[in-house]
């Protein structure tokens, strides 16, 4: 478990972290959410001790990360995948980790097959692809093979078939019992992925929550419907109070109003409907919504 309390950290004049307090619990995958610049590498980088925070305090499984001599043991972190020196093989650059560790050197063949590294080991890791040093630095999170896991942006450079194989690895370790902390910008995986977020704007919390419960606070949820007399069923519908916008083929989208309560006016006033269906908002559409203030640079401004 992570738990972070009133975490601070100030560069100068400029705070990137302000009073961050969240739980990042076991058995799950817990997303890390914010725009560019928010605060979340400086938080993760916290959590493991390469940044002393200026006020507050982070501990995993109940004791700071620096007081834990073979770290490798119990957290686990990806941070930057072009962290590894490009003229050792991919089994060279595990080997390192493994003795400071003092983790079995057969963890090292193990985890390079799980991440599909097996037939690249003795390649120099500066020919390796993006989505290779993804896999190689994945591979190096397993080897201790921790309660805690930590990854930055883990799926940039992957293909779809690396993309998938990456979520079932993530719901695979939670479902282990593990604590699993992915940052990621890819709201589509993250909606398939995560269980709970934590969504962070110009450093401050903006949520601590389930993925469920994020989206739901993002925008009220709308109902599409098809009628066969939509200029009957709008009037009706606008005398109820319901807001009402007109879509492609001749769709509907009534916010304001249930889809139970607008099939029981259409019943009423013998308006047959075809279809009648409640759009939630996504993830994507929740996010940007939320942290509409905390994007530091928008696009369309002149700065």
């Amino acid at each position: 478990m992570i738990e972070v309390n009133e975490l601070t950290k100030r560069y100068g004049g400029t705070t990137a972290v302000d009073a961050l307090t969240f739980t990042v619990r076991p058995g799950r995958v817990t997303g890390f959410l914010g725009p560019n610049g928010a605060g979340k590498s400086t938080t993760l980088r916290m959590i493991l001790g390469l940044h002393a925070p200026t006020s507050g305090s982070v501990t995993v499984d109940g004791r700071p990360f620096r007081d834990r001599p073979r770290g490798l043991r119990h957290v686990g972190a990806l941070l930057d995948a072009g962290d590894a020196h490009g003229g050792r093989t991919a089994a060279a650059h595990l080997s390192v980790l493994a003795r400071g560790n003092r983790i079995p050197g057969s963890r090292v063949a193990e985890v390079l097959d799980e991440v599909g590294l097996a037939g690249a080991a003795r390649r120099r890791i500066g020919g390796f692809s993006l989505g290779m040093r993804q896999r190689l630095g994945i591979a190096a999170a397993l080897l201790g093979d921790p309660p805690v896991l930590l990854f930055d942006e883990p799926l940039n450079g992957l293909d779809p078939e690396g993309v998938k194989w990456v979520r079932g690895l993530f719901r695979r370790l939670a479902g282990e019992g593990r604590t699993v902390f992915v940052s990621s910008h890819l709201m589509s995986e993250m909606e398939n992925t995560a269980d709970r977020l934590v969504v962070v704007g110009r450093g401050e919390l903006i949520a601590a929550e389930s993925l469920a419960e994020f989206s739901a606070r993002g925008t009220r949820p709308s109902v599409t419907v098809d009628a066969a007399d939509p200029a009957a069923l709008t009037a009706v519908l606008l005398a109820e109070g319901a807001a009402v916008r007109e879509e492609g083929g001749g769709l509907l989208s009534v916010t304001g109003l249930a889809a139970p309560r607008i099939g029981e006016l259409a019943l009423r006033h013998r308006v047959p409907l075809h279809q009648l269906t409640t759009r939630t908002a996504s993830l994507e559409e929740a996010f940007t919504q939320l942290t509409a203030d905390s994007v530091e640079y928008p696009a369309g401004e002149a700065r």
